[in-house]
């Protein structure tokens, strides 16, 4: 087997060649003035992407639970109050960081498919009138389940409600691929990781900071060393890491976001959603049901597939892996053995689509699933053809 078969798992994601290039070069010296002039263009160009103007830039070498962790430990502290909603297995993974740091977690439970709940997250707030509420945390792409949450409406409410909480976006799954508008909304914390939309291998949280959630970072006391914030920026205004940096995966980074202004963040946006909604053509053409409950909570970078009942979601992908060296991301938490994942993000094409679409009616017609073969292919095949 070549192993040139893309992978359809939603992160990491298939990696471009210009970017596996990009990142092709001996060490350098991070200490060096040549690092000056590398790095501040590149957080320049980050804003663009995370479409903000007043927000700051922080990386930090880990992944994007890395990202969350610098999130809550800098502008937090032991027993402070968060309100969140846990509907998939990353919106719970947030909850559970956030009890390991002793914060009160206050959570509003949904049922998996569904999105952030605007209106009881709303009440929440509301009722909280002596303001012990610090920040609200939501999950914009839950990769679990497929569903994205309006974080727009989220700001709304907490505005109606006059509540002066911050407002923290897990976006590791939808940064640079779906469209993010962080002054806009008003977000105070976004989490992103290089592994997804950026086409990177894991490595890099990439965290953008609003002024009033940099100003709690001085005040709160949840304990952080190699995860500061202020030491992050202290060495990165003279154009330096408080430690050594991962400097290959930062020339990819800067390859990345190249390659994303280039084709421009709106056309980024537009494509992932053409690609989606061929997938989307073809998982209806099959008759199967995404865990997505409504159209509008449908995300553009993976979608989790339902399989029939008396059928085994694992076993599907196992043998689309063993038969045909082909990864499609597994079922996880409450959808294990229950429901299988499309990554239809990052560098992705038409044709490739079209090749995961036909390695998955292959696989359900050897373990003989009640699907026609080529049904979800041409599916797809007339939704491109009609679509550019």
């Amino acid at each position: 087997m070549s192993g040139q078969n893309p992978i359809f798992i939603p992160g990491p994601t298939n990696m471009p060649d210009r970017i596996r290039k990009a990142m092709d070069v001996q060490t350098t010296d991070h200490r060096s003035p040549d690092f000056v002039d590398f790095l501040a263009p590149l957080f320049a160009d980050l804003k663009t992407v995370f479409k903000t103007r007043t927000g700051e830039i922080i990386t930090f070498p880990a992944s994007g639970t890395g990202g969350w962790e610098a999130a809550v430990t800098n502008t937090l502290s032991p027993g402070d109050k968060v309100l969140t909603s846990r509907f998939g297995l990353f919106s719970h993974k947030w909850i559970d960081l956030c009890r390991r740091h002793k914060l009160d977690v206050d959570v509003i439970e949904r049922e998996w498919g569904e999105g952030a709940p605007v209106d009881l997250l709303g009440a929440a707030l509301a009722a909280d009138t002596e303001h012990r509420i610090k920040a609200v945390l939501v999950t914009h792409n839950e990769t679990a389940t497929g569903v994205k949450s309006d974080v727009a409406a989220v700001r709304r409410a907490m505005d109606a409600a006059r509540h002066p909480a911050m407002l923290y976006v897990d976006c590791v799954s939808s940064l640079a691929s779906m469209d993010f508008c962080m002054d806009e909304w008003g977000v105070d914390l976004a989490v992103s990781g290089s592994q997804k939309g950026f086409m990177l291998s894991t490595g890099m949280a990439i965290i953008a900071v609003s002024q009033k959630a940099l100003r709690a970072a001085r005040d709160a006391t949840c304990p952080r060393a190699f995860l500061d914030f202020h030491m992050m920026r202290d060495a990165n205004q003279v154009g330096g890491y408080p430690y050594t940096p991962p400097l290959q995966i930062m020339m990819g980074l800067r390859e990345s976001v190249n390659m994303l202004l280039e084709e421009g963040v709106d056309n980024v946006f537009a494509r992932h959603h053409r690609m989606a909604s061929g997938v989307r053509a073809a998982i209806q053409a099959w008759g199967l049901e995404l865990a997505a409950k409504r159209p509008e909570l449908e995300s553009d970078t993976v979608s989790a597939i339902y399989v029939p009942e008396g059928f085994n979601s694992n076993e599907l992908t196992n043998h689309i892996y063993n038969r045909y060296g082909v990864s499609f991301g597994v079922g996880l938490g409450e959808m294990d053995g229950k429901a299988f994942r499309i990554g239809h993000l990052g560098s992705i094409t038409e044709v490739m689509i079209l090749g995961g679409l036909s390695a998955v009616e292959m696989g359900m017609a050897d373990l003989g699933y009640p699907v026609k073969p080529g049904s979800g292919v041409r599916a797809a095949q007339e939704y491109y053809r009609s679509t550019n």
